[in-house]
């Protein structure tokens, strides 16, 4: 008899038609042990990543990698070794598959399918903070299947792979720590909109969180509208993140600077022509 053991160690094949319990039992050892392996690699590589900070997208554009060549090599040695089909019985089960394919498994394999066209294209990779159909947040996983995405509010969103054929994506960093963000203010007419832009300007390039190079330079954008001005300041944040922390710190400190120039917030069209009849 082929034990598991003996199996695994020496790679003696088994003929299809004489497929045992044994047999069974080192198949389901393989999957056991590839999984373990995946999730093991996955956790050190994250916290490598992480203890990396700005260099930890280094680290994981490899684990999606990994993951494929672990699962990749579980297949072959299920496949080629513990089965050792002929080439007659390849070519049935090629044509059982596509059946199976057809009438069950087009959108599973459709996923893997765009795991694998994430892996090679690279739209995303770990770490990258991506916009994805209705959903934006910081991608946390990228698997054969699904993709996981960690928003700004900590709620964790699985999207199918398929959805790289179908929907448009949105990447705010291509790999890079530093991203890109833009800050709104609204101001009322009355109020001078050069002095509003320069507290924005200052309120951005002396946050602690602001990344500001010759490549990365804060702008400000003043725009006028019939009841009010808007003001919206570009700037990079040092980490992606630190987005949330960067927006309040901006806020917070802008806001109190509107106050003590007696900067006023636009008032809605109804309470103007109310305080115009008074």
């Amino acid at each position: 008899m082929v034990t598991p053991a003996r199996l695994l160690q020496t790679g003696e094949s088994v003929p299809l038609s004489e497929i045992t319990w044994d047999t069974v039992f080192a198949v389901v050892l393989v999957v056991g042990m590839s999984y373990v392996m995946v999730k093991l690699a996955n956790v050190l590589m994250l916290a490598l990543a992480n203890r990396l900070h700005v260099r930890r997208f280094r680290v994981t554009l490899l684990i999606p990698i990994v993951e494929v060549a672990v699962y990749a090599a579980a297949a072959y040695v299920i496949v080629m070794v513990a089965l050792d089909p002929s080439q007659e019985q390849l070519i049935a089960f090629a044509g059982l598959f596509g059946a199976a394919l057809g009438f069950g498994f087009k959108e599973l394999v459709t996923d893997v399918l765009g795991g694998l066209a994430i892996l090679f294209e690279r739209p995303y990779r770990i770490g990258d903070q991506v916009s994805i159909g209705d959903h934006y947040g910081e991608v946390v996983d990228i698997g054969l299947r699904s993709t996981r995405l960690q928003t700004l509010d900590d709620d964790l969103v699985t999207i199918p792979n398929h959805v790289f054929f179908a929907d448009s994506i949105v990447n705010g960093n291509d790999g890079n720590a530093e991203m890109l963000l833009t800050v709104d203010f609204y101001v009322d007419h009355d109020t001078d909109p050069s002095v509003a832009a320069r507290i924005v300007e200052e309120g951005i390039t002396t946050s602690q969180y602001v990344y500001v190079t010759d490549d990365h330079p804060v702008s400000i954008r003043l725009e006028a509208s019939p009841y009010y001005y808007t003001i919206t300041g570009k700037a990079y944040v040092n980490d992606l993140r630190n987005e949330t922390a960067f927006k309040t710190d901006i806020t917070k400190r802008v806001l109190a600077a509107f106050d003590g120039e007696e900067i006023e917030s636009p008032q809605p069209p109804q309470a103007r022509a109310l305080e115009a009849a008074v």
